[in-house]
């Protein structure tokens, strides 16, 4: 698979753009979004407790967070196509297994390989092309590709529990599978490439001057890991994606418990279709504001939007709440990455930012079980909620005020 070629046509990076956005709407949609579907159908089809399986989301994050380790490494030496269709086959055989689950540790096992391929052909590879392919226009082809997640949770998971809930996961597992390889492995061989220079082009569009590709620019990454920029945004990012994803996971609960089912399940298309706009809308902003500062304002109104669903029990007040919250959410998961490709070049970019989201993702393994457990503790979402919200304003306080110079070419 060699890119090496003149260049001819178009300027190749927006199809990049294309092809990550619609493998993150797939890995999104049967990964992460996946999660509790999966454990609630195979909860009820096996009769086994929710608490005896749930687990086996943290495990999901934790393998998530080690993978990227991984992936990132490959990527160093080898065509970023090759990374994305291992994930694609290994996403594959574990959605095949799903409907061969048949004891409990079963289920932590077909979660630890679906998180690999989840790993391997999602965020970490989409968004190192994407860096690679733009460096002007960086915020707003992040903020397209990155879109793909909320599509994918808003459109392909409902598809997905509808066929669960009627074939069951023996019948359903390889359709899922399907699904997962008809939507990653076409975009990625026609579509995705990993290097603008190797195919004569610049980053946002300019033809290559001949001669010799100079290397990208970049910090190094032993270096880039003890900056306090690095730590601060790291610990920071740890408290707000504990809030966000425990705050996500828990609102089809908390919504039944103030309203109705029907309204609970409207609940995640609002969430998921204000973080579309809000994050298309939040990339036109990172181009022209203060990266740092735009990321610290949006994790304090999340902050504040967790808060206010802790204390909305009427349906108008609640719905304000999830808006609020919805638009925060796309914009925080693009700014992560956007932080450390403006701060760090795109050299290193995918061992930096993967070695940022392993810390990252303890928080958001341990953000829904500590909702949950201040529920249990306190017979509702009222509590869970302001502590959400208080982690995510505190992520808010740590994370750096100012704009740290930009590596060159960065």
């Amino acid at each position: 698979m060699s890119d090496r070629s003149e260049p001819t046509g178009s300027f190749p990076g927006w199809r990049v753009v294309g092809a990550s956005f619609v493998c993150l709407a797939i890995t999104a949609a049967l990964g992460f979004y996946g999660l509790a579907v999966y454990l609630t159908v195979l909860s009820r089809e096996h009769g086994w407790s929710v608490g005896s399986i749930s687990a086996a989301s943290t495990l999901f994050f934790f393998v998530s967070g080690v993978a990227g380790l991984v992936a990132a490494r490959a990527m160093a030496t080898r065509d970023v196509r090759h990374v994305v269709l291992f994930g694609a086959v290994t996403g594959a055989i574990a959605l095949v297994l799903l409907g061969r689950i048949s004891e409990v540790w079963h289920v932590y096992a077909v979660y630890a390989l679906l998180s690999i391929g989840h790993t391997f052909a999602g965020l970490v590879p989409a968004t190192t092309v994407v860096t690679r392919w733009f460096h002007v226009k960086r915020s707003q082809a992040l903020a397209a590709a990155s879109t793909g997640l909320s599509v994918g949770g808003m459109v392909i998971t409902p598809f997905a529990k509808w066929l669960l809930d009627r074939e069951g996961t023996s019948g359903a597992a390889i359709w899922l599978a399907v699904i997962w390889v008809l939507g990653i492995v076409p975009v990625t061989l026609l579509f995705l490439r990993g290097d603008p220079a190797a195919l004569g082009w610049q980053p946002d569009g300019a033809r290559a001057s001949a001669g010799a590709a100079a290397p990208p620019a970049g910090t190094p990454f032993a270096d880039a890991v003890r900056t306090r920029f690095f730590l601060l945004v790291t610990a920071a990012y740890t408290l707000i994606l504990a809030a966000q994803v425990g705050g996500i996971q828990q609102l089809v609960k908390l919504v039944e418990e103030r309203s109705t089912a029907s309204l609970a399940t409207a609940a995640t298309t609002v969430l998921a279709g204000t973080s579309v706009v809000a994050r298309l809308v939040g990339g036109q902003l990172a181009a022209k504001l203060p990266m740092a500062r735009l990321t610290v304002v949006m994790a304090a109104v999340q902050g504040v939007s967790l808060m206010w669903i802790a204390a909305s029990e009427a349906v108008a007040p609640l719905v304000v709440g999830i808006v609020l919250f919805g638009a925060t959410v796309g914009n925080l998961l693009m700014l992560h990455p956007l932080l450390i490709a403006h701060r760090f070049g795109p050299a290193e970019y995918a061992r930096i930012f993967s070695r940022s989201q392993l810390v990252v993702f303890l928080g958001t393994a341990a953000g829904p079980y500590l909702l949950g457990a201040l529920h249990d503790a306190t017979g509702g979402y009222v509590v869970a909620y302001l502590v959400a919200g208080s982690l995510s304003i505190t992520g808010a306080l740590l994370l750096p005020k100012r704009n740290t110079e930009p590596t060159a070419t960065a």
